[in-house]
């Protein structure tokens, strides 16, 4: 008789990351848990199994882990590679390391460095059932982890590792093993751009650049194409050696206008998760626009100075719930403060500020009658790939920086679908510039004109 076997996907999609939860009706075993273990807790309640192992496939790079105060809670075996210099307490586990876990379920180990030196898959074998291996930052769908977030200095030994890790696998495992990464799902982790949402084994070597290119193609390719990634990552891993704790989720203090006030004028930053339409008809003086709706802990984290003290804005208690949860993944772990309600009462009698948000076709139409600059605020790569004329360059994440760049007058800001466009004209109000913000999908751009 096949015994059953279950394995669920814990999605993060604000990050790109999957963490698995793997079951055999009674015993489980967790591969790669995000901080916030509480979701993991749920499932393990709701399936009605005992957490027997934790898994982790590196030092993570993107996330803080959730993977040694899940174990501490459970009372399961931590394993995490024995090569890696931790400061806590762990099951040490190495290349070809075989974890018996409950009767039914095998978990083979298998080094497969690129992403990190010390990166590990997990293949896992059960009767009646084809393989499954956990891949984290190596082999992705149709794409591999980056191999650049160790400094420039091992770039290159990490990128031909990772083309031979991918070749491992391909090699050792058969067609039909089914593979389950952690990373590629929008993740800045992933080399390039992935395709699919599940995979096997066989279609990765049909593919694959790792799988169907020669080694020099694949390795000048990717190198070629490598983008920034946000400045947190460098907190995420000597984070993760340390041993984090479980988050503390508990409701930040509540501000009341003043101290908002107060907060702002000494050059705090108090951010509003409102969508980028409500917040540009009208906010609070000084604050800044990174919507719950959108890439907030990436960019959040990716602007805010490291320790810095931040205090949200939200409609809702359950808007702010949401946007903490997100930011103790990345390692925000308390707030200064926060307020909910209606943003004329946060203003505490204060005049909102405003301004207007367009499309493209309005931005081809202005630019018949008037002079305006045009700030596009998309990374490099996406500005290579082909941009307005006279348009000033700016990524967002250099703003901050370059603001004395930026000329006077009027402003119109955009990206590629609006999200980041809006942060930008956010810091632009904040610091007295007069700005639109192209509210717009930049596929629209060419055919009016532009």
């Amino acid at each position: 008789m096949t015994v059953p076997m279950e394995i669920l996907p814990i999605d993060t999609p604000s990050l790109g990351d999957r963490s698995y939860l793997v079951h055999d009706g009674e015993v489980a075993f967790a591969v790669d848990p995000q901080r916030d273990i509480d979701r993991m807790l749920a499932l393990l309640e709701s399936e009605g199994v005992r957490l027997l192992h934790v898994f982790e496939t590196h030092i993570h790079n993107d996330y803080v882990t959730g993977g040694l105060a899940l174990a501490r809670l459970t009372g399961a075996a931590y394993h995490v590679n024995a090569a890696d210099e931790v400061s806590f307490e762990r099951e040490p586990i190495t290349d070809g390391d075989v974890i018996e876990v409950g009767t039914t379920m095998r978990v083979q180990a298998m080094a497969t460095p690129g992403h990190t030196f010390t990166h590990l898959s997990y293949v896992l074998r059960s009767s009646g059932h084809v393989p499954a291996v956990f891949t984290g930052g190596s082999l992705l769908y149709g794409s591999t982890g980056r191999p650049d977030l160790l400094g420039p200095a091992h770039t290159g030994e990490l990128v031909h590792a990772q083309y031979s890790s991918a070749r491992k696998l391909a090699t050792e495992l058969p067609d039909e093993t089914r593979v389950y990464p952690t990373h590629g799902f929008g993740s800045f982790c992933s080399a390039t751009p992935t395709s699919g949402d599940e995979s096997t084994i066989g279609r990765e070597k049909r593919i694959n650049p790792a799988l169907t290119e020669s080694e020099k193609s694949y390795v000048d390719s990717l190198l070629a194409g490598l983008d920034v990634y946000p400045a947190y990552y460098a907190h995420m891993a000597p984070a993760n050696a340390a041993g984090p704790e479980a988050p503390d989720l508990s409701p930040p203090r509540q501000a009341d206008p003043a101290e908002l006030r107060h907060r702002i004028e000494a050059g705090e930053w108090v951010v509003d998760l409102r969508n980028r339409t409500a917040f540009a008809a009208g906010h609070v003086a000084g604050t800044l626009n990174f919507g719950i709706d959108g890439g907030l802990a990436t960019y959040l984290g990716w602007l805010l100075p490291w320790g810095a003290p931040l205090t949200l804005l939200g409609e809702s208690p359950e808007q702010v719930a949401h946007a903490q949860r997100e930011l103790v993944r990345i390692g925000v772990d308390r707030l200064a403060a926060a307020a909910t309600g209606d943003i004329e009462t946060l203003a505490g009698g204060h005049a909102l500020r405003s301004y207007p948000t367009a499309g493209f076709a309005e931005l081809a139409e202005v630019r018949h009658h008037r002079r305006v600059t045009v700030l596009d605020v998309r990374r490099g790569q996406e500005w290579d790939e082909g941009h307005i004329d006279g348009a000033v360059h700016i990524p967002l994440h250099e703003l901050l920086d370059r603001i004395g760049e930026v000329p006077a007058g009027e402003i119109w800001v955009h990206c590629k679908s609006g999200y980041r466009a809006a942060i930008a004209a956010s810091l632009l109000d904040a610091t007295g510039h007069r700005v639109v913000a192209v509210d717009d999908e930049y596929a629209a751009a060419a055919p009016v004109g532009l």
